[in-house]
Parts: structure tokens; C-alpha cells; sequence
């Protein structure tokens, strides 16, 4: 089956400004995530790329369009099912205020529990988001073969749920994962099980480098600005 390249979209504007934007139109890649995606074709030259998938949301689609201006004859494809989380009633507030929700508790030690007033469960996000690459492995491998290398734009969130599903993890462990603004994750799929084996590269280890104040405990929920 094939191999799926997962890239998070670059830094957007919700991210610097400490948002949780989920669905909320109009959040764009700011100027750092503007740079993070112009270096993505170069990043993935060595790649043969069969299609690329995307979410619908803005940052996900300004992310992969250098890529696509730099591969003229590549398709690109808009995916409901690898959209952000639906935050519902959180979306657009800021992180610092949802932190002292009690449903943030949840959303860090229970996530399997967690359903967001007026949006949807992260069940119902892992699970929309897993079956829409197993329906995009099987498309992909009859049309391009089992070694085909293809392409995923999406979200924090999203893509540290699929890593979840791949390594056989509860989704109750899903927020140990961290991926930062268009870093790339690849897992090969096989028929019995599949294989990570990239997670989070973003080829910088200036996320690593010691902080200023205590480390934070909990994980960023959307998936974080990365390194400052």
C-alpha cells in the first residue's frame, strides 16, 4: 500500500495570535508560514509525489501551493474528512481563556471523551480523518500502484490523531504526539499494519532548545505555533 506524506499547514496568523481557529474563515499563513511553504518543494524534490490532498481551509491550501506551482502536472485533490477539528462554540477564542474551561481537563487527560459544544467529538475526528486515508490508500494504490508516495495537507490535531491510529494507540494518548507548523510525518502503509516512519520533521532543532519560564505540561490544542 502506499506511503502518505502528512504535512501541517504552516504557521497561520491564529497560531501567532494564540487562537483557536478551527472552521473560522479567513485565517491565512502568516509571513514565517509564508517561507515554511515556499521551502516545501525543495523539501520534498527528492519525493515522487502522486497526488496531493488537502484540506479545504485556507492555511492547508496556501501551504501546498508552491508545491503545486513548482509540479505543474500534479493533482490536487480538497478533502472534507482532513479538515481542523469542528471546535464548535471554542473556535476563535483564545487558548488563555479556554484553559480554565473544565472541558480543557478532558481535552488533555480524557480526549476520547471530549465533545465540543456545537462541534464534534475528537472520536468523530479520528474516525473521519482515519477513514478518509484508508479510502485514499486504496485510490491511490489503483491508480498509481502499492509504492506510490502521495500527499496530505492538514491540521495539528488531525494528523496527531492519524499517527495515533497507525501505531495502535487510544486516542487517550494522542496528546503525548507534537507536530509543528508544516512539519512532515510519513507512515508506509502494508496490508497487516502500517509503519511510522517520520514524525514531525521539520528539519529545525530550534524547537528543542531550552525555554524561558517552566515547561509546559499540557498539549497545545490544535496543534501549537511551533518553535518561537
Amino acid at each position: 500500500m502506499p506511503t502518505l506524506i502528512l504535512v501541517r499547514h504552516g504557521r497561520s496568523t491564529a497560531n501567532t495570535e494564540g487562537v483557536l481557529a478551527g472552521w473560522t474563515p479567513g485565517v491565512a499563513l502568516d509571513e514565517r508560514g509564508t517561507r515554511q511553504a515556499a521551502a516545501l518543494p525543495a523539501r520534498l524534490a527528492a519525493l515522487p509525489i502522486a497526488e496531493v490532498v488537502s484540506s479545504p481551509l485556507q492555511r492547508c491550501q496556501e501551504t501546498i501551493r508552491p508545491l503545486l506551482d513548482a509540479r505543474p502536472g500534479l493533482t490536487a485533490h480538497t478533502e472534507e474528512r482532513i479538515g481542523e477539528c469542528h471546535y464548535g462554540d471554542w473556535s476563535g477564542r483564545k487558548l488563555a481563556d479556554l484553559k480554565d474551561e473544565p472541558l480543557m481537563e478532558v481535552v488533555q487527560a480524557h480526549p476520547s471523551s471530549a465533545a465540543f459544544p456545537g462541534g464534534e467529538s475528537m472520536r468523530a475526528m479520528q474516525t473521519r480523518a482515519a477513514e478518509a486515508v484508508r479510502e485514499w490508500n486504496a485510490r491511490v494504490e489503483r491508480d498509481h500502484g502499492a509504492d506510490a508516495v502521495y500527499l496530505m495537507c492538514s491540521h495539528g490535531d488531525i494528523i496527531k490523531s492519524l499517527v495515533a491510529d497507525a501505531l495502535g494507540l487510544h486516542l487517550d494518548l494522542f496528546q503525548r504526539i507534537s507536530v509543528e507548523p508544516c512539519s512532515i510525518t510519513a507512515i508506509r502503509y502494508t496490508r497487516l499494519r502500517p509503519f511510522l516512519v517520520r514524525l514531525g520533521d521539520t528539519g529545525d532543532f530550534a524547537s528543542l532548545a531550552p525555554r524561558e519560564g517552566p515547561a509546559a505540561g499540557d498539549a497545545a490544542v490544535g496543534g501549537g505555533a511551533g518553535a518561537p
